[in-house]
C-alpha cells in the first residue's frame, strides 16, 4: 500500500524538524552504511537505525535472550532479571540520556537490544569456559560483544550497519570508563581494525556517541539491579549491606544498613546516574563526574565480592564446567563424522535461517561453539540430560500377556 503524497510530505517534514534540533555531534541517519543494502531504505517511515533494531528483534538470537539468566543461574525467581529485561532497561536508559543530548535514538535503541546477543548459557561463566574450549579447538577465543557481532552479521546475515555492529563490538560493561570517547570511523575496514584488536585484548570505544552512550547505559542498568535481584534470592543480607562503600551511601543517599534502606536503591542508581551523564557529556564523549564515576567502580567491586563471586554460584562451576567440556566434545564429534541426526544440524546448522555462506564453510570448531554460544540456559541443561541419560526403550503389552514386549 503506497502512503499519499501529503502524508509523506507532513512525515518528511516532521523528520527534518527532528534533524534540525538534534546536536550536531549526533549520528544523521544519511550516516548508515550496510555491507551488501539488498533491500531499498525506506528513511522516512523505517530510517536505517530503526530497521537495524526490527531485524535485530525479529532474529533467533533475540528470541533466545527470554531464558539467558543475567546473573543468577541456577535460581528459580520470576521476579529476578533476565537478559530479555536487561537489554530493554539498556535501551530505555540510553534512550533517556540520548533524547536528552540531541542524539539518535534509533541508533541507541539498536544497539542496545543486541549488545548482549552474544552471550552463551551461565553469563560470563559460560563465556569463559567456551573461551577456553574454542582456544583448545583452534578458534582465537570467546568473548560475548564479537560474539553478538557475528551471530547477527555472520550465522543470521542480517546485514546490519556499521554503526549498529560497532556499538555491540565496542560495549564492555564489566570495564567502567569516567569519559568514552568516539573511536575510529564509521566504515567497514575501521571496523575489521577493531574486531582484531579486540581479539587481541584491546579495549575499544565505539565509533559513535550513540555507542559510547549505550556503552554507559550498560553499567547504570545493571549495578542496582543485580544488588536488587541478590536482596531478592536472599544471596546477601544486612551483614553485607554494612559493607557497601562509604562513597556511594552518599552519592544515593542511604541512611543506614538496613534491607529497607536499600529497597529503592535501584531506584536512585537509574536517577542520579542518567542525571550525571547528562550533565557531564559533550564535544569530548560521554562521561561520568569524578565523584559518581568513584563510586560506580566502588560499587562494582563490592557487587563482585558480594554477589558475582558468592560461594553458592562459584561452588557450581566445577559441574557447568564438565557439562560444557562434555557437550562441547559430544557435538564436536557429530559435526566431524557427518552426523546429520545431531541437534547441532537438526536445530542449528540445517535450519532456513542460519546464513547459507557460514553453513557452507564454518569450521566444526567454529560450528560447536556457535550452537553453544546461542543455547538458552534450560536447552542446554536439557541437552546434557538427554546426553548423558540412557534413552528409554518403547514397550507396548502382548494382550493378556501381562508382560512388556520392546517395541
Amino acid at each position: 500500500m503506497e502512503i499519499p503524497a501529503h502524508i509523506l510530505a507532513q512525515l518528511r517534514n516532521r523528520k527534518e524538524r527532528r534533524e534540525e534540533l538534534s546536536s550536531p555531534l549526533a549520528t544523521r541517519d544519511v550516516m548508515y552504511t550496510r555491507r551488501y543494502q539488498r533491500q531499498p531504505e525506506d528513511p522516512v517511515i523505517r530510517p536505517p537505525f530503526s530497521r537495524d533494531a526490527d531485524r535485530i528483534v525479529h532474529s533467533k538470537a533475540y528470541a533466545r535472550y527470554i531464558d539467558k539468566t543475567q546473573v543468577f543461574y541456577l535460581v528459580e525467581n520470576d521476579h529476578i532479571t533476565h537478559r530479555v529485561l536487561h537489554v530493554q532497561l539498556v535501551s530505555k536508559v540510553g534512550r533517556t540520556i540520548g533524547r536528552c543530548l540531541g542524539l539518535n535514538e534509533d541508533l541507541i535503541e539498536a544497539i542496545a537490544l543486541g549488545h548482549d546477543i552474544g552471550h552463551a548459557p551461565y553469563g560470563h561463566l559460560g563465556e569463559s569456559l567456551l573461551d577456553d574450549l574454542s582456544r583448545r579447538h583452534g578458534l582465537w577465543g570467546f568473548r560475548h560483544n564479537e560474539q553478538g557481532v557475528h551471530s547477527l552479521d555472520v550465522v543470521e546475515d542480517c546485514d546490519l550497519t556499521v554503526q549498529v555492529l560497532d556499538g555491540i563490538l565496542c560495549h564492555n560493561g564489566e570495564r567502567h570508563d569516567a569519559r568514552l570517547p568516539v573511536q575510529g570511523e564509521p566504515g567497514w575496514g575501521s571496523f575489521d581494525d577493531k574486531t582484531a584488536r579486540i581479539r587481541n585484548g584491546e579495549d575499544i570505544f565505539p565509533c559513535t556517541l550513540e555507542g559510547c552512550v549505550v556503552r554507559c547505559a550498560d553499567s547504570i542498568s545493571y549495578l542496582g539491579r543485580d544488588l536488587q535481584d541478590a536482596l531478592e534470592v536472599d544471596l546477601i543480607g544486612e551483614e553485607e549491606l554494612r559493607e557497601f562503600p562509604g562513597p556511594c551511601r552518599e552519592f544515593f543517599r542511604i541512611r543506614d544498613t538496613g534491607r529497607e534502606s536499600f529497597r529503592d536503591l535501584n531506584r536512585a542508581v537509574l536517577d542520579l546516574l542518567i542525571k550525571d551523564v547528562i550533565a557531564n557529556s559533550g564535544e569530548e564523549g560521554i562521561a561520568f563526574s569524578v565523584e559518581a564515576s568513584e563510586c560506580m567502580e566502588a560499587f562494582r567491586q563490592f557487587n563482585y565480592r558480594h554477589i558475582y563471586d558468592h560461594p553458592d554460584l562459584v561452588r557450581q562451576r566445577p559441574r557447568i564446567h564438565n557439562m560444557f567440556a562434555f557437550l562441547y566434545d559430544q557435538l564436536l564429534d557429530n559435526v566431524e563424522q557427518g552426523n546429520r541426526d545431531s541437534p547441532v544440524y537438526r536445530q542449528f546448522l540445517d535450519q532456513p535461517w542460519v546464513g547459507k555462506r557460514y553453513a557452507a564453510s564454518a569450521t566444526p570448531a567454529r560450528v560447536v561453539t556457535d550452537f553453544i554460544a546461542g543455547m538458552t540456559d534450560r536447552y542446554f541443561e536439557s541437552l546434557f540430560r538427554r546426553s548423558v541419560l540412557p534413552v528409554k526403550v518403547r514397550q507396548t503389552f502382548r494382550k493378556g500377556s501381562g508382560y512388556p514386549q520392546s517395541g
